[in-house]
């Protein structure tokens, strides 16, 4: 996934000018020995702070050798003023760690206090408003710690994607789709840079692409990829047209940033004007690390590019549609499967998913848009849904989102998709999430939250928490057990 960041991390040790310097830089050796073990690679700057100017050279030095995260290490106390001046001064995203005592045998020249220096550290990071990552329990032995770093590496790569993001987006919302309303100012506040265009370029630009030469390599690839699946090798060629149009587009226009995703109107217009739907596409993008958000959804993009990051694998953006029929409940998911029917829903798009999470997908054309365009006749410009049950395992769905006040709120949940046929169109599956009843009602409708979810094909709530809490994100929702009554849950009911 070219789309996506490459994490450097480092490790800067410091160490309070009253304690054992050398206590700090043995642990901090040993924390090195402990990340290679587990396939963690950092670099250990030998710099260890005591002052404001150690901090200003150990900075230097992990900048020097190309870091992008970074993990401050407290191997005793610390100086709270130069290790949070870290953060400050160092451009990317910043982990705070402690040291656990040793031996009961060497508690005098051996002793740390770090746990007693963390309390410090992170009052004074709050003092100075700078916002950093602090594990679950962040105090440990080498290898706690290391252990830490390969949790606090997908929370990096997320946060430095965020923070060298662009979204360009094609065209206003669809009419009366309020749900993708979205109010821009809390991008910027996330770093997040934004370019609005309309429809009309986006057709200029595509026509532009008519004949050119790279399209006969695009349509093999296309080929290769859906193998049977491929069910109108006439539409390749526009489809072609269309994936090398937005490629183009993000390399000329991503500007200062490293990297793009879009969010697109894709109906009604679309068709008529393209000769095609544009899902196929978005999909093949979406497996790349470059998520195509459907319906100009700008806060469905940012959601799928931070699970990309968080995963480095494809992700989806998903209608939570429609409830699963109580005779499909009874028949095939009652006494299999330990789910209430109220825990059960189907996500649906047209055919966005890629086509690595779909079981036997396949160019389909979009019901809903055929009736409306083409009169349920033959299908033509209707033609470009990638369609199939969608594979099943685990999910998190989530969402950040800016609402009309522009504040930022988020939630996430952890479930999975069942291996249960749905019988229906799209990209469609059967999914489970615990309590999701509850979680429909008290978060989704009581938030207002729109219909669009993001979808990360794993089990990942923990790196997205950890990340929604490190951009300030003061409301952060999730699927709470029976014993968790939400804020505006009616305990009688």
């Amino acid at each position: 996934m070219k789309n996506i960041p490459e994490v450097k991390l480092g490790l800067i040790a410091v160490s309070r000018d009253c304690f054992v310097i050398s206590l700090s830089e043995r642990r901090r050796a040993a924390i090195t020995e402990s990340c290679a073990k587990i396939g963690v690679d950092l670099y250990e700057s030998k710099v260890t702070v005591e002052s404001e100017k150690d901090m200003q050279k150990a900075v230097a030095d992990v900048k020097a050798a190309g870091c992008n995260a970074l993990i401050v290490f407290l191997g005793n106390f610390g100086p709270e003023t130069p290790e949070t001046l870290i953060a400050k001064h160092f451009d990317g995203p910043v982990m705070y760690a402690a040291a656990a005592e040793e031996s009961s045998k060497d508690l005098i020249n051996g002793r740390g206090d770090a746990y007693c220096g963390m309390l410090n550290c992170s009052y004074n990071l709050g003092l100075r408003k700078i916002p950093a990552y602090i594990p679950e329990y962040p105090v440990g032995t080498a290898d706690d710690i290391a252990a830490m770093a390969k949790d606090f590496l997908p929370v990096a790569k997320a946060l430095i994607g965020v923070a060298n993001l662009k979204i360009i987006t094609f065209g206003p919302r669809p009419q009366d789709f309020f749900a993708c309303n979205a109010p821009i100012k809390p991008l910027y506040d996330l770093g997040v840079e934004i370019q609005e265009n309309s429809e009309l370029d986006l057709l200029v630009s595509y026509r532009a692409h008519k004949d050119d030469a790279r399209i006969p390599s695009v349509i093999e690839d296309m080929t290769a990829e859906l193998g049977k699946g491929n069910q109108y090798p006439d539409l390749l060629e526009r489809m072609a047209q269309y994936e090398l149009t937005l490629l183009d587009w993000a390399e000329a226009n991503k500007g200062d940033r490293e990297y793009v995703v879009f969010a697109n109107k894709c109906w009604p217009a679309f068709p008529n004007e393209f000769g095609f739907e544009p899902c196929y596409v978005n999909s093949r993008l979406a497996s790349r690390g470059i998520p195509v958000a459907c319906e100009v959804d700008i806060y469905g993009a940012l959601s799928e590019y931070i699970g990309a990051c968080v995963t480095g694998d494809a992700v989806t953006l998903l209608d939570i549609n429609n409830s699963v029929p109580a005779d499909q409940y009874k028949d095939g998911i009652a006494g299999k499967y330990p789910y209430a029917h109220t825990d059960l829903f189907m996500g649906f798009h047209c055919g966005n998913t890629p086509n690595c999470k779909l079981c036997d997908g396949g160019i389909k054309y979009q019901l809903i848009q055929n009736r409306l365009l083409e009169n349920g006749g033959t299908p033509d410009i209707t033609r470009g849904t990638l369609e199939g049950d969608i594979a099943p395992g685990e999910i998190t769905f989530f969402r950040l989102h800016g609402n009309a006040d522009a504040t930022l709120q988020a939630y996430i949940a952890e479930g999975e998709v069942l291996p249960v046929p749905t019988n229906s169109f799209g990209g469609i599956g059967v999914f489970a999430i615990p309590e999701m009843g509850r979680f429909y009602r008290h978060v989704l409708i009581a938030k207002h939250y729109p219909h669009h979810g993001a979808v990360a094909f794993a089990h990942c709530g923990k790196a997205l928490w950890s990340i929604f809490q490190f951009l300030g994100i003061e409301d952060v929702a999730f699927n709470q057990p029976k014993s968790m009554l939400y804020k505006d849950e009616n305990p009688f009911a």
